[in-house]
């Protein structure tokens, strides 16, 4: 579920916030400067426009790589692994606007190549720093905020792992609050029962806490209300964790409607900047891979027709965002164009592929056409893979959350493709395994996962021989 991470004690300056946010992309652009400033080259209006742009995307694209959640989450190389994603996308799209404009020529090739290599390095640099100082900041017990847990269910339990687990959290748990007895609870070496639940105000007021978290169920409406009432006279921050982690979530967040808060349980991971951001990737991407392979893909249309009689391009009608139909090209791979609601997927040694068609479905090469439905908007160059709307219409009554793969547009290739699920479904096992990867990647999507899985998926073209 998305939440706002602070990761601010309370007493965090308010530096450490303003670190969070806009020290990367000020450093990439700064750094930019004392490279040209280096090199004796002029920082003008080209290079301080380009700086500008460079600023607002780091923004952006850090932001959805989650640079910012207090320079955490695995280490240097999970740090290292999340910054070259976002930096590679940065800098992708500085060169497509660069190739667009024809601006490049006004730019020295030693200060970007400088550039592209070393801010990177600078801002892991920096993170490093940042860690540490935090490290000493929260070792204090007056820089972190004393915290208290209402309920030592699965939901409590839950949250006590996470503000163990991130000590820049700048939280300490002092315990949990729960009606039931030490045995009945089954604690553990590290959980601490308080006391019951008629306590927690008391214990709130005689041990200086600074916030509360409710994890109680929703079915309990009158302990949660008591809970409240007993607490009106506090200071304390009062938190309310909803048990809705029973629910297979898909990018859950917390909103309003008119000041009315909402909880959406399944949204599409693409809203608002993250929905531009996509949007923006897929164009650069496919722009990029379409300039570069339009010579392979008059080669392949020749041989197409040299091979067998009938189109060189093959369109077949699928569900794509919302779960409208839209028309998908591929090189056609076959000697006949199905597009019936009796389709049978191609299976190995199939009669129906051509000698060419069997060499361009086992290396991808068919797919080729589809980064065109990219550049429509039809599609998305990473996404779940799109069925045919006979074998939609089929699964989607027999496999239980198929339809929320089209909260998103279809992909060239996918989360289920790189891993193991590329090619024919034969059984319904395989093709309720394709969909768990499919919701598992609406669930987690970040521009560094998909960065991962297009270039997977060029390994893949060479070495997997799953597909045919």
């Amino acid at each position: 579920m998305h939440t706002v991470h602070t990761c601010l004690g309370r007493n965090t300056p308010l530096l450490i916030s303003i670190l969070q946010h806009v020290i990367d992309p000020f450093m990439t652009v700064v750094w930019l400067s004392l490279i040209a400033f280096a090199y004796q080259v002029p920082f003008d209006d080209p290079y301080k426009i380009m700086a500008i742009i460079a600023f607002l995307l780091a923004l952006i694209i850090f932001r959805e790589a989650d640079l910012h959640r207090c320079w955490r989450n695995g280490g240097v190389r999970a740090q290292s692994g999340r910054l070259m994603g976002a930096w590679l996308l940065l800098i992708a799209v500085l060169l497509f606007l660069g190739y667009a404009t024809k601006s490049s020529e006004y730019f020295s090739r030693r200060v970007l190549m400088t550039w592209f290599v070393t801010a990177p390095i600078l801002i892991l640099v920096s993170h490093a720093i940042v860690r540490a100082l935090m490290g000493r900041f929260y070792a204090t017990e007056k820089n972190t905020a004393s915290v208290v847990i209402a309920g030592l269910g699965d939901v409590g339990r839950r949250m006590a792992r996470q503000i163990r687990g991130d000590a820049h959290l700048g939280m300490s748990l002092r315990g949990f609050f729960d009606d039931r007895n030490a045995q009945r609870l089954e604690l553990t070496a590290e959980e601490r029962l308080l006391g019951q639940l008629d306590d927690v105000a008391e214990y709130v007021g005689t041990h200086k806490i600074d916030r509360i978290y409710i994890a109680l169920p929703m079915m309990q409406e009158r302990r949660i209300t008591k809970l409240l009432e007993d607490l009106r006279d506090t200071t304390a921050s009062i938190y309310f964790i909803p048990d809705i982690f029973i629910f297979d979530l898909i990018q859950a967040r917390m909103s309003e409607v008119n000041g009315i808060p909402v909880v959406s349980l399944c949204e599409t991971p693409f809203y608002g900047v993250r929905g531009l951001l996509k949007r923006l990737t897929d164009v650069v991407v496919a722009s990029v891979i379409l300039l570069l392979i339009s010579p392979l893909m008059i080669l392949i249309a020749w041989g197409i027709k040299l091979d067998s009689p009938g189109p060189i391009l093959f369109k077949q009608r699928r569900y794509g965002l919302d779960g409208e139909e839209i028309m998908v090209y591929k090189f056609r791979t076959m000697t006949v164009c199905e597009d019936r609601g009796d389709i049978v997927q191609a299976k190995r040694n199939d009669a129906r592929v051509t000698r060419f068609g069997a060499f361009l479905r086992r290396t991808s090469l068919d797919e080729l056409p589809q980064f065109i439905n990219v550049i429509q908007g039809r599609m998305s160059v990473v996404g779940p893979r799109p069925h045919a709307v006979a074998h939609n219409e089929m699964y989607r009554k027999v496999i239980k959350g198929y339809m929320v793969r089209h909260k998103v547009r279809p992909g060239i290739t996918g989360w289920a493709q790189v891993n193991g699920l590329r090619g024919e479904t034969e059984t319904l096992e395989k093709m309720q395994a394709r969909i768990d990867y499919d919701l598992d990647y609406l669930r987690h999507w970040s521009v560094l996962m998909d960065i991962r899985i297009i270039l997977r998926t060029v390994f893949l073209i060479f070495w997997d021989r799953r597909a045919y």
